[in-house]
């Protein structure tokens, strides 16, 4: 089995990165600790969906389980359809330390995200904030001719 730190360099001495969609680097090591490959994350330039690119990139590569300090919603729904199961880790330890306290059996494994998502409007089904009637800037706004809006006239 395969296990993935997000981290903030490409060496197990480094900082945690506690977010994961946008984390430096994925370090993959083995059971006993070894580090087999540090894999920069290519989503962490996205404009949006980068939890998703990361979440893909980590199920391409066979993890098991991942160390993370946060999770979003469509990061933690790729993983856990994957079968990867999720732990979580402070700010502030180096990955060796994540590693040595999942080993132990000192960390949280989580079902759920531990942070919300991010509204995209492109995304199917996507609703944003609730909004009453003329507050949107959509037909009907008072926002087209003589812009004057209701109560204006």
């Amino acid at each position: 089995m395969l296990i993935c730190i997000t981290s903030i360099s490409p060496n197990l001495d480094s900082p945690i990165d506690p977010r994961f969609g946008r984390a430096q680097f994925f370090l993959i090591l083995d059971e006993k600790g070894n580090l087999k490959e540090s894999l920069p994350n290519p989503g962490i330039g996205a404009f949006h969906g980068a939890g998703i690119t990361a979440a893909q990139t980590i199920a391409a590569q066979k993890i098991g389980v991942l160390i993370t300090g946060n999770i979003g919603p469509n990061a933690c729904g790729v993983l856990m359809t994957a079968g990867i199961k999720i732990f979580l880790v402070g700010s502030g330890l180096t990955a060796k330390k994540a590693f040595l306290m999942w080993k132990e059996n000192k960390l949280t494994q989580i079902q759920t995200p531990t942070v919300p998502g991010h509204f995209n409007p492109e995304s199917p089904g996507a609703s944003g904030p609730a909004m009453g009637p003329g507050m949107g800037p959509g037909m009907g706004s008072g926002r087209g001719r003589g812009g004057r809006g209701r109560g204006g006239r």
